[in-house]
């Protein structure tokens, strides 16, 4: 069910990029931000009369859910979700964070088609979530989180490779960004499957705790990319700090793999 979500979810991704960008070159950069202002008005409108609450009423509350905090933090499980997902899309976030300086200020893109470019990763996020919602049950979400951080690796890795040598392109630089976005189709469904299971009576705060580590962690990674990329540097520390976030995603989930396997060795010992 969250594959699915996400894959639809990834639609907008593809589109949101170019309208800004076209937006920006025709009508000035104002015209973004007022374009938020009255979907984020929509938005609010339609959840006031539109968005039931399907939490029964008595149930829990957030001091409830806070409360619940300790127990997952002791998990290791919890742990090794958590930062598989907060580190995948930290590679994401960085992109995010980097892209739009690499295409206007290195390589000089004009915003219409920069915005166009941007949502490639989206292209990949929406094949990776197909693949998610086929092969999840089939293969298990370890698997498929090992899967999709080795595939953003093996994007990122080319990418180092072809700038080593001088391949300076933007639209290589950004059709290998299709890379990170089939890895984070595998990896994000399957890791917020794992921490939402690990104490599933705590799935509510599982939930909000997975997700403010992956938006705060997203974010701290995002800044530091900005503090580094110069024009002088090209986009390489932007590349290097998405493979190093994808390594530290790689490395949490064989921890929950061996973490697993020692507790289905010890049970089979009893």
């Amino acid at each position: 069910m969250i594959a699915y979500v996400t894959m639809g979810m990834s639609l907008v991704p593809m589109f949101a990029p170019a309208l800004g960008g076209y937006l920006a070159q025709q009508y000035g950069w104002q015209s973004t931000f007022w374009l938020q202002f009255v979907l984020g008005v929509a938005v609010l409108v339609l959840m006031v009369f539109d968005l039931g609450e399907t939490k029964p009423k008595g149930e829990g509350g957030l001091r409830g859910q806070i409360a619940a905090y300790p127990e997952l933090l002791t998990s290791p499980r919890f742990w090794g979700y958590a930062l598989a997902a907060m580190f995948a899309s930290g590679a994401f976030f960085a992109y995010l964070g980097g892209a739009p300086f690499v295409g206007s200020d290195i390589y000089g893109i004009e915003p219409g088609l920069l915005g166009f470019l941007l949502g490639a990763p989206a292209i990949g996020y929406l094949v990776g979530n197909f693949f998610t919602t086929r092969l999840a049950m089939r293969v298990g979400i370890n698997t498929l989180i090992l899967a999709g951080n080795l595939s953003t690796g093996f994007g990122l890795s080319l990418l180092i490779a072809m700038l080593l040598a001088g391949l300076h392109d933007p639209y290589l630089f950004f059709a290998m960004m299709t890379f990170v976005g089939f890895g984070n189709g595998l990896v994000l469904p399957n890791a917020n499957a794992g921490l939402l299971g690990v104490r599933p009576g705590l799935a509510g705060s599982a939930s909000g705790l997975g997700g403010a580590m992956m938006i705060g962690g997203g974010a701290a990674i995002s800044a530091v990319v900005g503090s580094l990329l110069t024009v002088e540097s090209g986009p390489m520390p932007l590349v290097l700090m998405m493979l190093l976030s994808t390594g530290a995603a790689f490395v949490a989930i064989l921890l929950v793999i061996r973490r697993e396997r020692r507790l289905a060795a010890f049970a089979a010992a009893e």
